[in-house]
């Protein structure tokens, strides 16, 4: 009796090891296959303009190669050193990627300092003697809480996410000043979205009546450069002065 209680006993504790291990090995596997799907693949088209280790491919605004000094690559990322000169920009300067594109998706991590200010720029032409934010429009980056920026303009059209003195971006969900943002931008025939944190913030149609109106009544009506962009142009990223970090620079050509 008891040889006979003991084989039953072992056939159930291996019907059940049998079990639950199938059980953990098929929710393994569904979950394996979960993150395989919604995983992007290598590439989707992308190309990185930055890998954390390299400044190939940038260099200065107007400049034959990056900037001895100024910029830096630091923990993977590209990091324009403040020098506490505002406005009038550090020891570096604007750079840019020395490849001009039209149509594209742009996608990148921008971090900023406490108080600090900076911008993406995209189809910026090299003028001899004219900064790039005369031809091209700018993404702002900003610390909300802190620079006078965000306060100035209109409606909040110089706060982070913004098209720089003209559109506010719309929502505001710019994270504090040291914490990493997640931003794309999105240019195509002349359609423009600024997209921040997962949402959309800016839309804008460059060249239409509704621009050239737009343009008129800013700043920006005496750069002729500005007014009638450039079907192509450069993705630049500003030297405002005060330290900002870069990390996962890509795009898509469309």
């Amino acid at each position: 009796m008891m040889k006979l209680f003991n084989i039953l006993l072992s056939c159930v504790l291996v019907a059940g090891l049998t079990t639950s291990c199938g059980s953990k090995g098929k929710k393994a596997g569904q979950e394996a296959a979960k993150a395989e799907q919604a995983a992007p693949a290598a590439d989707e088209g992308w190309t990185v303009l930055f890998d954390g280790t390299s400044t190939a491919g940038w260099r200065g605004y107007n400049k034959p190669a990056f900037p001895a000094q100024g910029w830096e690559i630091v923990d993977g990322t590209l990091h324009c050193i403040g020098s506490g000169a505002g406005e009038a920009g550090g020891a570096g300067g604007d750079i840019i990627y020395d490849k001009k594109f039209s149509n594209f998706e742009l996608s990148l991590e921008w971090k900023i300092s406490p108080g600090g200010n900076s911008g993406i720029f995209i189809l910026g032409q090299e003028i001899p003697g004219t900064p790039i934010y005369e031809s091209a429009p700018e993404m702002q980056i900003l610390d909300n809480e802190r620079h006078p920026d965000a306060k100035l303009g209109t409606n909040g059209n110089r706060m982070a996410g913004s098209l720089y003195d003209l559109i506010p971006a719309n929502p505001q969900n710019t994270k504090p000043a040291g914490e990493w943002n997640q931003v794309g931008i999105i240019c195509y025939q002349g359609t423009v979205v600024f997209k921040q944190n997962g949402a959309n913030v800016v839309e804008f149609h460059l060249w239409t009546d509704a621009w050239k109106q737009m343009v008129a009544n800013s700043k920006f009506k005496d750069w002729p450069m500005f007014v009638n962009p450039a079907k192509e142009g450069y993705i630049g990223l500003q030297d405002h002065g005060n330290d900002v970090w870069f990390r996962n620079i890509k795009i898509k050509e469309m």
